[in-house]
């Protein structure tokens, strides 16, 4: 049975492929404008910094140079059940520098638009076994980000020789350029 994950809470993942699935669902009638949210991981040094410009995993780099996290793609709509966009991490790919990644979610062109989190309903995000699909935690945001643009969801972090997951539910202004800012 999964773990119901509530905000700063943490979990030991005990796998070595898993997937890292995000989903939403915008508000009907929120906005004149379609709502295209995008997931992205950032892969940081003990520093808390991207090891490198290429360990940032998103639609315009769906592989990371080591090939232990990739993206699924692009979908730019949020309709329908279940998952949105999908990190697939491999943890025994990953370069020994990186020690955390965050796993994030944007609104593209959030100020053309004028879009926020506040607008988008049913946020999660949820780790599973890739191997089976057997789902090990999720956290399901519960708060009204009103007039943020950029959420990090969670994040897997090495803790020894093991790797845990917290649920982070940290929101910001500035979308993507404000994480770029923050992790580079």
């Amino acid at each position: 049975m999964a773990i119901e994950l509530k905000k700063g809470q943490r979990a030991d993942i005990g796998l070595q492929r898993l997937g890292v699935g995000l989903g939403w669902n915008p508000n009907a009638g929120a906005s004149v404008h379609a709502f295209d949210l995008d997931a992205s991981a950032f892969m940081l040094t003990d520093a808390g910094k991207l090891v490198e410009d290429k360990f940032f995993v998103y639609y315009g780099n769906q592989t990371s140079p080591d090939g232990g996290v990739r993206f699924s793609g692009d979908n730019t709509t949020g309709d329908g059940d279940g998952d949105d966009e999908t990190l697939f991490v491999e943890l025994g790919k990953l370069d020994p520098r990186v020690t955390e990644i965050i796993f994030t979610a944007t609104i593209y062109e959030h100020e053309e638009r004028k879009q926020n989190f506040g607008q988008v309903r049913n946020s999660y995000v949820r780790i599973y076994d890739l191997a089976n699909g057997q789902e090990i935690c999720k956290y399901e945001l519960d708060e009204d980000f009103s007039i943020e643009t950029a959420i990090e969801f969670g994040r897997l972090y090495k803790r020894g020789d093991a790797w845990r997951f917290e649920a982070s539910g940290i929101a910001s202004q500035g979308g993507l350029g404000g994480l770029l800012a923050k992790y580079q």
